[in-house]
């Protein structure tokens, strides 16, 4: 069984089959989604609605992100968030307007349903963003933090790769994990367009929402594929750009 992961989606339905067919996924495989499904490309609707489908057939786990947090708050209040209507909430609201009640319904449980992080046997740690509690995230006071934090990728890419692990300034957050596997921050802000590991943090957003690919990993091997650019499928549509 291979644990692959994969990264932030945003909207993008159309590079997911794609990508998965790339990486020759199996029934077999774990497939350990980081969140942010929803606010970009215009398939909003599209891409739960196959999420939904994956699961019927492939082991899947599905993680928390802040574009989807923030989806289901719209979803169950009406409320329209002037910050989510200008990072992709607009497209998402257009998209889910097409859509009728029962698929509303059966996408507000699916938000419900989402997992804040999952820990596997190896210690290795998948959540959208981040946590900052030093003694890990069973200790973490507030659970938006895990799918809002900047810190801990801020964190890792700014730590000193000569530190030891025994040294007493070396992050206690860093120490709890094996790996630590996120989305949440476009890699695209660092220059780079591939899954990027900094300290023990992989980072896997591709950045699909603006003008990168969609991202999946292999968490033993360290194989990644991806999908043609996101935005070549959406002739016409700016995504967050």
């Amino acid at each position: 069984m291979r644990t692959l992961v994969i990264g932030d989606i945003h909207a993008g339905a159309q590079a997911l089959p794609q990508v998965l067919e790339r990486a020759g996924v199996k029934r077999d495989d774990l497939l350990i989604f980081l969140g942010d499904y929803v606010d970009g490309w215009s398939e909003a609707v599209e891409t739960v609605e196959y999420l939904l489908k994956l699961q019927q057939d492939y082991q899947c786990i599905f993680l928390r992100g802040n574009h989807d947090d923030l989806c289901y708050h719209w979803l169950e209040t009406g409320e329209h968030n002037p910050l989510w209507l200008m990072n992709g909430g607009e497209a998402t609201i257009e998209s889910y307007e097409k859509a009728g009640e029962e698929v509303k319904k059966s996408h507000i449980s699916f938000y419900k349903s989402l997992r804040n992080y999952y820990l596997d046997n190896k210690k290795r740690l998948f959540l959208h963003a981040g946590f900052t509690n030093l003694k890990g995230v069973d200790f973490e006071y507030f659970s938006k933090t895990f799918y809002w934090d900047r810190t801990l990728w801020e964190l890792a890419l700014a730590l000193d790769p000569g530190i030891a692990k025994d040294s007493i300034y070396y992050p206690k957050r860093l120490l709890h994990y094996s790996e630590i596997y996120i989305g949440h921050t476009p890699l695209s802000k660092i220059g780079k367009s591939v899954p990027h590991r900094a300290a023990n943090v992989w980072n896997i957003d591709t950045a699909a929402a603006y003008k990168g690919p969609l991202t999946i990993i292999d968490a033993d091997t360290k194989e990644f594929w991806q999908s043609d650019a996101v935005y070549s499928f959406y002739p016409g549509e700016n995504g967050r750009n």
